[in-house]
């Protein structure tokens, strides 16, 4: 679970680099509510996403839906100010889009914590049970509610339906479905319609993963991209059913230093249901 072999670390850390940084950074724990609770790795606050998304890219309500993650971020703590880590069971899905989120809103240091509270725990590290945490403070007692983020945007690394559409027929662009098969090929149905996005290329998220549930060596990771024709001279899109799986394919494809890569923030939850306008014409099944 070392992300030294990484040509491109800025959006991950390590266990001995989280236990030697714990005072400097805010930490988040995006698992679900009951985990956090039965064990979390102290000062972590918690934070739950799962449901939050997104099923129309159009301008105005992506910029809504974006609008609403400083002040959520901001209440556990989070400014540009002080580095963050991010966590999940594993290298997982929900942490891994609370970093691309992050990073779409231009934070300078998000990281996501490579192994998850997996590694953390198999490293012989200490796991903090919620009654064993410090008792709440009253409300009139406690500090003010902590400020929004400041956030900015650096929207290069978002697509939208209307990117996906220009980049069908691009031959500088991979667009990569990183749900299960049963997805892809449309034997489970998760939305209106079923199949893939045209020319979609199919590689399962959890395949750069080892059997741990870290990100596996960058030159087997390299590797696994490459034989599907993923590779760094090429623009890539990455897709699943909300945009959390593949922003972990995202994060992944940053570390062995993929310089154009974006995140369909609506994914299949969006492309898969009855288009309207010009997307019609374009939206296609397997």
């Amino acid at each position: 679970m070392s992300i030294e072999s990484y040509s491109d670390d800025r959006h991950l850390i390590d266990c001995a680099a989280l236990a030697a940084s714990l005072d400097d950074v805010t930490l988040l724990d995006l698992r679900p509510a009951d985990d956090y609770a039965l064990g979390h790795i102290a000062g972590a606050k918690h934070l739950d996403l799962y449901q939050v998304s997104l099923t129309n890219s159009a301008p105005e309500p992506l910029e809504a839906f974006l609008s609403m993650f400083p002040g959520l971020f901001g209440s556990r703590g989070v400014s540009r100010e002080r580095p963050v880590v991010v966590y999940d069971h594993e290298s997982g899905e929900r942490a891994s889009r609370a970093i691309w989120l992050l990073a779409v809103l231009d934070h300078p240091n998000a990281r996501l914590l490579d192994g998850g509270s997996g590694a953390w725990a198999a490293s012989g590290r200490a796991l903090v049970r919620v009654g064993e945490a410090a008792a709440p403070v009253a409300p009139e007692k406690g500090p003010p509610t902590p400020p929004p983020f400041q956030a900015g945007r650096h929207m290069e690394i978002l697509a939208t339906r209307f990117d996906v559409a220009r980049a069908i027929d691009d031959e500088d662009t991979v667009i990569v479905d990183v749900r299960r098969r049963s997805e892809y090929e449309g034997k489970e149905k998760r939305a209106h319609r079923v199949g893939t996005i045209p020319g979609a290329v199919n590689l399962f998220w959890r395949d750069h993963l080892d059997d741990h549930g870290a990100l596996l060596p960058a030159e087997a990771m390299k590797a696994l991209y490459e034989a599907k024709g993923i590779t760094p001279d090429k623009t890539i899109i990455t897709f699943c059913q909300g945009g959390y799986r593949s922003a972990n394919t995202f994060l992944a494809l940053n570390a062995l230093g993929y310089p154009r890569v974006q995140n369909y923030v609506g994914s299949w939850g969006e492309w898969g249901c009855p288009a309207s306008g010009p997307m019609r014409q374009i939206a296609g099944i397997i």
